[in-house]
């Protein structure tokens, strides 16, 4: 792909960082290469293995050949020559010869970075002595400094014995115990073999090409079908089974074709030995790894598929599919044919630092083309994924594409950085590690993945009880389902964290199988074993507890949960989760291995400082219980506790929140309560006193009060409030303005004011029309009889009251009537009203 713009800068500074490292190291090793003898002879194998070759001559002091001392150390005969003459010299013995021997196979042993032997070490540190007497010990700098001159040093040293080597070839001389003719025989078998492999591979793959072309059509025609009476072609739901098939059918016959070539050229091999009488353990290795990369590569083809659509596993365009495939078969066959035949190769044939060498270019070649992909496809690829997860039926692979997305080129990064690493670790097992461990990684992803969908799945799924349990314990098929969420995602958790511990076990980070059989490993499963019982048993006994309480408060024949009922049940249940969660923790802790015994101990003393301190707490929640098992009140009742009148909001184990007509809220403790007045229970009554006056006749009063009854009940609205017929028992009382008439009105509870408010309207219409007035205050003036010796009064003049005219004399008085004394009216209480004084009913007629 072309790199967009900005997206390839962190693998150009990748490349620009190696460049300096090889910039680095080639300055390194020109001036040490240089400084070697031009003129020292490169010492044979065939020389130093015939067992009759003359000891070494001593070089001339100050110009130590080192390489044809390492040459001489690698061959055992030789060494062993060497060993001898030197025990004649010294005079060692036995003991001290042994310890010689010992010590001279350690430095003969090569190092693994291809470093120098330990006697040109030996040889460096001598005649450098005097130049790192001059550095500090502890100079970091200096450190860094001489390790990449020693690295460097080892390269040069390589290099130049490698080359010393080539030349002997080329001048007819052995190398490792073979003449250059047996060298040549062993490199021209293996450019058989693998010439041959890989031609019998061709031949087979364009046969199986032909069954792949006719399992794709076969996938295509299961997939699609003809419109009758037309040529159009519809596609069909799509079916798992005839895609799989294919896919397993396809990749059976690349694995056929993958072994019968590896077979042809297994026997070219075995004929060339049995011919030419020559060794085939290259052509070996090299039919071993073709066998394990080409299997690889099979895997790659049979995910993405980029000339049979209808074989790939995962639904995507041609281009992308060849794309990545292309990419990871070129990955496998460079790193796979690199360090299992090309590094191999160059340790048998020449030596082994040259292969180590070899290897540590090929796969930083493949780290920083790996690396430079990655990065550039990080976006794209998120893109996709994403758009995969909006499409997503299942919530749960939703959210694993939307994962992968962010942390995808993350996971490739490290991958590779993790290979790049293992490969110069141990170069002859890594690849065969990394192979394991991402098969196996692979392996544990996609059951955990198939068992976290298969939980996920169950979330559709609801717990179904019978129905007579479901009519004793209406609530327990909720609570149950309730506990599905959290047991699946706590099962998700567990999957996770066991997943995680294989992928660290296949990678070896983590010893699964050791840790199990240890006793740390051991306690620690027998007490997540017995945490989880524990957990189990505790909830299992709030379930229970829980539906008792539910079953013993559920009187309801309609099987709804009444207000009181909730009421209680949130009671009971604080009381009861506060006591099973208190008891849960201690024994999860004292099976943890904390000691409980000072805890309770504490809990005590605070518990029985709370009980001192805390009275009327106490008291607040013994009333609280008591006022909730009496029914007292419960939610949205409108009752009178403490003087206060209003609508029940919020009832908790200790108190009550009441929200009066005029918007306060009022938090009452329950230990104030002496009285609970609840106008919420079972029905309600409109109690009415009406005051008549005494000029209204009863009986009509009382017809008059039916018939606003009756009208009343005419309203669909108001008559579904009524529960019963009006009730009127009659007169109740007589006072100085009229008589009272009782009625009783039976409602639903809480409904009583609304029919209140809809009689009162009719009665007052109803009165209004057969002229009944209500008794109001009025006030009677009375005018005293002049007295001698009283002050000269003015006349007054009033207007004749409806139905008495006050200006005629009353009894012996004639003339004007006269106020009392001082000329003030004497005010009386509010009298009777009717026809003796005036403002009654009959006025005015």
């Amino acid at each position: 792909m072309i790199c967009r713009n900005g997206e390839g800068a962190f693998a150009v500074r990748v490349q620009t960082l190696l460049l300096y490292i090889l910039l680095l190291c080639f300055f390194a090793v020109v001036p040490i290469a240089s400084a070697q003898p031009a003129d020292s002879p490169p010492a044979s194998s065939a020389q130093a293995g015939s067992g009759n070759s003359p000891a070494p001559r001593a070089a001339p002091a100050g110009t130590p050949s080192y390489a044809a001392l390492a040459n001489l150390l690698e061959d055992e005969r030789s060494r062993q020559v060497l060993i001898e003459q030197l025990r004649e010299l010294a005079g060692e013995t036995p003991a001290t010869s042994s310890a010689a021997e010992e010590g001279a196979e350690r430095a003969a042993a090569p190092e693994p970075r291809g470093g120098t032997s330990a006697a040109g070490a030996a040889g460096s540190a001598t005649t450098g002595q005097g130049e790192a007497s001059g550095s500090g010990e502890d100079d970091p700098l200096g450190g860094v400094a001489g390790a990449l001159q020693a690295f460097a040093a080892g390269m040069a040293h390589d290099f130049s014995q490698t080359a010393g080597m080539l030349r002997g070839l080329f001048a007819g001389e052995g190398i490792h115990g073979m003449t250059a003719e047996q060298w040549r025989s062993r490199l021209l078998n293996l450019v058989l073999v693998i010439v041959a492999t890989l031609l019998a591979f061709a031949v087979f793959r364009l046969v199986a090409l032909w069954f792949f072309r006719r399992l794709d059509a076969w996938v295509r025609s299961s997939q699609t079908e003809h419109v009758p009476g037309s040529a159009r072609v519809r596609r069909r739901p799509m079916h798992l089974t005839p895609r799989v098939g294919a896919i397993v059918g396809a990749l059976a016959i690349d694995a056929g074709a993958i072994l019968l070539a590896a077979l042809a050229g297994y026997a070219l091999a075995l004929f060339i030995q049995e011919q030419w009488r020559t060794s085939i353990l290259l052509a070996l290795i090299f039919v071993s790894a073709f066998v394990a990369i080409e299997f690889a590569r099979s895997l790659c083809r049979a995910v993405f598929s980029e000339r049979h659509p209808n074989l790939r596993l995962w639904r995507m365009e041609d281009d992308r599919a060849r794309y990545w495939s292309n990419w990871l078969q070129r990955i496998i066959s460079i790193t796979g044919y690199g360090m299992l035949v090309a590094v191999p190769v160059v340790q048998q044939m020449l030596t082994p630092s040259i292969g180590q060498l070899a290897g540590l270019f090929i796969m930083l070649g493949v780290y920083v083309y790996a690396v430079r992909v990655i990065w550039t496809n990080r976006h794209d690829v998120r893109g996709r994924l994403e758009q995969r997860a909006e499409a997503a039926s299942n919530a749960f692979f939703s959210t694993l594409y939307r994962v992968a997305g962010r942390l995808w080129h993350w996971v490739g990064l490290a991958y590779f950085t993790a290979l790049l690493i293992a490969t110069q670790v141990d170069q002859q097992d890594a690849l065969p590690f990394m192979a394991q461990a991402t098969l196996r990684t692979l392996i544990i992803v996609g059951v955990a993945t198939v068992l976290a969908a298969a939980l996920s799945s169950l979330l559709t799924r609801r717990i179904t009880l019978s129905s007579d349990l479901r009519r004793r314990l209406p609530l327990l098929e909720h609570r149950l389902n309730s506990y599905v969420p959290g047991a699946i995602r706590l099962l998700r958790g567990v999957i996770l964290v066991v997943a995680l511990l294989l992928v660290l076990d296949a990678w070896r980070a983590f010893n699964l199988s050791a840790w199990l059989y240890s006793p740390e490993g051991r306690e620690a499963i027998a007490t997540l074993v017995h945490v989880a019982v524990i957990l189990l048993f505790a909830m299992g006994i709030w379930t229970v507890v829980a539906s008792i309480i539910e079953s013993r408060l559920n009187d309801d024949s309609s099987g709804r949960t009444t207000e009181r009922q909730k009421t209680l049940l949130s009671l009971f249940r604080s009381a009861a989760l506060a006591v099973i969660v208190t008891m849960t923790v201690l024994v999860v802790l004292s099976q943890i291995g904390v000691d409980i015994g000072p805890l309770i101990a504490g809990a005590g003393v605070v518990g029985l400082a709370i009980g001192f301190g805390a009275q009327k707490l106490v008291q607040d929640v013994i009333t609280g219980v008591f006022i909730q098992l009496e029914n007292g009140m419960n939610h949205n009742d409108v009752v009178e506790v403490a003087g206060i009148f209003g609508t029940v909001e919020k009832i908790t184990i200790r108190s009550v929140g009441i929200r009066t007509l005029d918007g306060g809220y009022h938090l009452i403790p329950f230990s104030a309560i002496d009285k609970v007045s609840n106008h919420m229970r079972d029905f309600g009554y409109h109690y009415g006193e009406y005051a008549i006056a005494y000029g209204a006749d009863v009986d009509e009063a009382v017809r008059h009060l039916h018939a606003a009854f009756d009208e009343f009940m005419q309203d669909p609205d108001l008559a579904g409030m009524v529960l019963d017929n009006i009730e009127i028992p009659g007169v109740t009382s007589l006072h100085e303005r009229g008589y009272n008439i009782r009625v009783l009105i039976k409602t639903v509870p809480g409904m009583q004011w609304a029919v209140q408010r809809g009689f009162n309207r009719l009665v007052r219409k109803r009165f209004a029309e057969a002229g009944i007035d209500l008794p109001y205050p009025q006030t009677v003036l009375h005018f005293a009889k002049p007295q001698p010796g009283d002050a000269e009064g003015l006349a007054l003049q009033q207007a004749p009251a409806a139905g008495h005219d006050l200006s005629e004399p009353n009894g012996e008085d004639e003339g004007a009537a006269r106020p009392s004394s001082g000329g003030k009216p004497e005010t009386q209480g509010p009298g009777p009203s009717g026809p003796d004084v005036g403002g009654g009913p009959d006025s005015g007629r």
